[in-house]
């Protein structure tokens, strides 16, 4: 029994290693260090000394309406560990179980050694638009509900924080106004208790989903606009000042993917970049909307998405680096059953593999490996108008399901990844067998 015991101990003190990660893969099922799905949307980071912690909306439930406003822990933005929730709903208030809590956003005022949150709080039908705020002494608090309004008396729907880097740290709400016709900034009161001045209003701009970057003092305002649910391309406003003027739009990422099928909900200064942190929301299915994070490239003093299907960063160099892998194309891959090569100037070397399931499938050998899991990012094209997926199977073996969201048009490639185990050597993997629906069009696969 004592050998058990040791044995016991020794696996749980090595299973966090053991789930450890050290890339950050968009639109993969990201896991806990307890193995648990991380429920956090809507993000909202907050550093403390060399923590971070994310506040998200906790959609487990499959619901919009308010479950908690969960809080993680991490040191590497890659690995983190859920805390307490830091906001939970209380019944007969604007935070019951029958509201609205959308993207926590946190800040910490030194004034009163306070941490303060923001959030987006509704009826359950999106028409009481107000902001909501609560404190606490901790970061992951919980927080205590203060009060639900609407600032300066009007609407505010999507929302964010930004806290400036001035001797006082100048707090600013960042907010969808006027039924989301009027986008504004509003400094907050020395307690961020209030909103006391307004800064600036981009007047007709339809912005939701904002956030802000600093970079040489130049404000780099990120934002979508609006389409519900379903993504659009994501663009950026620049400004010397708050109270502008600011820049006309323009594009973070290509206009045709859409943001890679993303919604901005927090940007994060990366040493002379930042992190682009999104939501690929599925309304059907909540909790299982992915979390799209890129790096923000600066180099050209604008911020550019930097697209990568694997990529990791260095949080004391403040630097980030995209992941290589070996690129398989599907048309020179083993067709099968009612599989067809499609061509389109859009797919890499203009050919893919159409007509994937209901009895079409394609085989792509000789892909090669060290052995081991292996991330593989599927490029595709599905021009619906809903989601499609995929089965994937290594060597003949079990098939994985592979969801393949709507790419926005049929001449539009996206990526998702999947984690395979591959043998030592060369290996086989069927795309579209034992389905009866049809699959996304197959351009290629990038192994990592």
């Amino acid at each position: 029994m004592a050998l058990l015991s040791l044995l016991f101990a020794f696996l749980t003190t090595l299973l966090p290693f053991i789930r450890a990660q050290n890339v950050i893969v968009p639109g993969a099922t990201w896991t806990d260090t307890s193995g648990n799905v991380i429920q956090a949307h809507g993000a909202g980071i907050l550093k403390v000394g060399s923590t971070f912690y994310w506040f998200g909306e906790d959609k487990s439930h499959n619901s919009a309406l308010f479950k908690a406003v969960s809080c993680y822990s991490s040191t590497d933005l890659v690995n983190w560990s859920r805390q307490n929730d830091a906001l939970s709903p209380i019944s007969g208030t604007n935070i019951s179980t029958n509201n609205i809590v959308e993207r926590p956003k946190v800040i910490f005022n030194q004034k009163n050694s306070e941490y303060v949150m923001w959030f987006h709080s509704d009826s359950s039908n999106y028409g009481a638009a107000m902001v909501g705020v609560a404190t606490a002494r901790s970061p992951c608090g919980p927080y205590a509900y203060r009060s639900s309004f609407k600032p300066f008396g009007a609407d505010s729907r999507d929302e964010g924080l930004f806290q400036d880097d001035d001797s006082a740290q100048t707090a600013y709400l960042l907010y969808a106004s006027d039924n989301n016709q009027n986008f504004k900034i509003s400094r907050l009161d020395a307690d961020y208790y209030n909103v006391v001045t307004q800064a600036s209003v981009l007047s007709g701009s339809t912005l939701e989903s904002p956030g802000i970057v600093k970079h040489n003092s130049e404000y780099f305002l990120i934002a979508s606009h609006t389409s519900g649910w379903a993504p659009n391309p994501n663009k950026f406003f620049s400004a010397s000042s708050l109270s502008g003027p600011w820049s006309s739009q323009a594009d973070i990422a290509p206009q045709a993917v859409r943001t890679y099928f993303s919604q901005n909900a927090y940007d994060l200064p990366l040493g002379s970049n930042a992190i682009y942190m999104g939501d690929r929301w599925r309304p059907s299915l909540l909790g299982s909307s992915r979390y799209m994070w890129y790096p923000l490239d600066f180099s050209s003093g604008s911020p550019t998405l930097v697209h990568a299907d694997v990529w990791s960063v260095n949080i004391q160099a403040g630097t980030y680096s995209v992941a290589s892998g070996t690129t398989y194309e599907a048309e020179n891959g083993s067709l099968g059953g009612s599989a067809t090569l499609a061509s389109d100037g859009s797919f890499s070397g203009g050919r893919a593999v159409g007509f994937l399931g209901n009895g079409g499938t394609v085989t792509i050998n000789n892909v090669q490996s060290n052995g081991g899991a292996h991330w593989v990012a599927l490029y595709y094209a599905n021009g619906d108008s809903t989601w499609r997926n995929v089965t994937v199977s290594v060597n003949g073996g079990s098939t994985t399901l592979v969801d393949q969201p709507d790419t926005g048009g049929g001449h539009v490639i996206l990526s998702v990844p999947v984690k395979l185990n591959l043998n030592n050597g060369a290996n086989s993997i069927t795309f579209g067998s034992g389905q009866t629906n049809y699959a996304a069009d197959l351009d290629k696969i990038i192994v990592y």
